[in-house]
C-alpha cells in the first residue's frame, strides 16, 4: 500500500464554494432549488397514496377550482372534515384559490383518498415551485402515510380480536 500525503491546497480544492461559519459549520456557498417540473400544458404532476388509495394529481395556475374523478369537491367529498384536509396544503404554502387541481382518485375509502390527493397536491406544489418544500416537509405533508390495515389471521376473529373464550 502507497502512503499518499495530502497538503493543505488538496483541503483548499475540496472546500470551493462552501463557506465556513463562525461556529465552525460548514454550508453551500449558494443553495440551488431544483428546476420546476412543468409539462407542456403548464401543469405539474405528482401521485399521492394514503393506505389503499391512490391519487394522480395535476396543478395549475387558476382560481381554486378542485375537481376529482370529473366532479366537483363539494359533490365528492361531502364531509366538511375531508375537504379541509385537501385545504391544508394550500394553507400552509399561503397559496389559497391560486391553483386548480384536477385528481382522479382510486381505491380505498373517502378518508384515505382525501389523504391521497392531500398528499399529491403537496408533491405538486414543490414540483412547480420548489421554494414550498420547505414549509409542507415541516409540516408532514411530504411524507407517504405508510400505515394499512393489517391482515386477518388464521384463528382470530380479525387481525388481532380472538373468538369469545369459553370454559365449558
Amino acid at each position: 500500500m502507497a502512503d499518499t500525503t495530502n497538503s493543505l491546497e488538496g483541503l483548499k480544492s475540496l472546500t470551493e464554494g462552501t463557506v465556513i461559519a463562525a461556529d465552525g459549520s460548514v454550508a453551500p456557498a449558494e443553495a440551488t432549488l431544483p428546476e420546476p417540473k412543468i409539462d407542456n400544458l403548464g401543469r405539474a404532476y405528482a401521485t399521492g397514496k394514503r393506505k389503499n388509495s391512490i391519487a394522480r394529481v395535476w396543478i395549475k395556475p387558476g382560481n381554486g377550482k378542485v375537481t376529482i374523478n370529473g366532479r366537483d369537491q363539494e359533490v365528492y367529498f361531502a364531509r366538511p372534515v375531508l375537504r379541509l384536509i385537501i385545504a391544508q396544503a394550500f394553507e400552509i404554502s399561503d397559496r389559497i384559490d391560486s391553483y386548480d387541481v384536477i385528481a382522479t382518485v382510486k381505491g380505498g375509502g373517502l378518508s384515505g383518498q382525501a389523504g391521497a390527493v392531500r398528499h399529491g397536491i403537496s408533491k405538486a406544489l414543490t414540483y412547480y415551485e420548489p421554494a414550498l418544500r420547505k414549509p409542507l416537509k415541516a409540516a408532514g405533508f411530504m411524507t407517504r402515510d405508510s400505515r394499512v390495515v393489517e391482515r386477518k389471521k388464521y384463528g382470530k376473529a380479525k387481525a388481532r380480536k380472538s373468538f369469545q373464550f369459553s370454559k365449558r
